[in-house]
């Protein structure tokens, strides 16, 4: 086996990133009928949850650039979904969710609800929590 060969099959990143891009792309199909993205979603469910005020402890939270986080509120916010509030002491910036952010995502939660039990049964529910538990460790481990 050449060098080549060994790290296609068994390269982490190469392996998490195609997993990565056919799961989004799943979930993306799933909030189609939204005109939503598989992102905006989980950021819809932070803010919902309560997002950190600092956009960096937020970007840090969710696992993105803070430049990517930024870009994604600006368009939540020109959306009417969200409404980030001016910069405060220590560059904090409260994030509301709107009332259509509200509706949005009360919709888009039973499309969720279904790409995720999909997932779910495909994999079956041993390899679903490995593999939940592998994602889980890899992410606090690096």
């Amino acid at each position: 086996m050449t060098t080549a060969d060994y790290i296609s099959k068994n390269c982490a990143v190469l392996r998490t990133r195609k997993a990565a891009r056919i799961v989004s792309r799943y979930y993306d199909d799933a909030f189609r009928s939204l005109d939503i993205k598989n992102t905006q979603f989980s950021l819809l469910v932070a803010i919902k949850i309560g997002a950190p005020d600092s956009i960096s402890a937020f970007a840090d939270r969710m696992g993105i650039e803070r430049t990517t986080l930024t870009r994604n509120l600006q368009l939540l916010e020109k959306k009417g979904f969200i409404e980030v509030g001016p910069e405060g002491y220590r560059r904090s910036r409260a994030i509301h969710l709107l009332p259509k952010g509200q509706v949005i995502l009360e919709k888009a939660i039973p499309l969720w609800e279904n790409a995720q039990h999909s997932i779910e049964r495909k994999l079956g529910h041993d390899d679903w929590h490995s593999a939940k538990s592998s994602l889980e460790n890899m992410a606090h481990l690096l």
